[in-house]
């Protein structure tokens, strides 16, 4: 004989799944907002081809390392701000190469043929570092890696500066 048996529901115990459920309800809630702003910027598609004018034309560019100074538009959070960015440009074997002026060893500036006693060569001038003029280091002085190289890209004549790369 098989008895029919209810599975009836106690207070208790739909008490329980119901406050179970709402909390689970609200602490989705409360961590998807979170969990967005956490993950968002690291899903954002970043355009990686941000290629910014330097104000120099392609004729202008010397086999001589000139310093030029451009602006990059930089984003913090909400906040918007130009910072001025500098970079030696000059012509080596053919193609145009784009140094980053910050020393490898511990970020200071680096000037072309900034010691007459390194000629041809980027010094700098707080720990005795030198560079090659391809912005390679020297070995026996401090930097232990070249100079960071930006990318170059050339546009109606125009010459453009990307992303900088370590080098190394």
């Amino acid at each position: 004989m098989s008895e029919e048996r209810k599975h009836r529901v106690s207070r208790r115990q739909f008490l329980t799944y119901t406050l179970t459920g709402v909390g689970g309800f609200m602490a989705a809630g409360m961590l998807s907002p979170m969990v967005r702003m956490a993950l968002d910027p690291a899903l954002e598609d970043t355009d990686d081809s941000d290629f910014i004018s330097i104000g120099l034309s392609e004729d202008d560019v010397t086999e001589e390392p000139q310093l030029v100074n451009f602006d990059v538009e930089i984003e913090d959070g909400w906040y918007t701000s130009e910072q001025t960015q500098s970079a030696y440009v000059f012509r080596q074997d053919g193609e145009i190469l784009a140094l980053s002026p910050i020393c490898t060893h511990l970020g200071c500036t680096v000037g072309w043929e900034g010691n007459q006693d390194y000629p041809d060569q980027f010094y700098c001038p707080c720990h005795h570092g030198r560079f090659e003029p391809d912005g390679t280091n020297i070995q026996g002085t401090p930097p232990t890696r070249p100079l960071d190289v930006y990318e170059v890209e050339v546009r109606d004549g125009m010459v453009h500066l990307g992303n900088i790369r370590e080098r190394g």
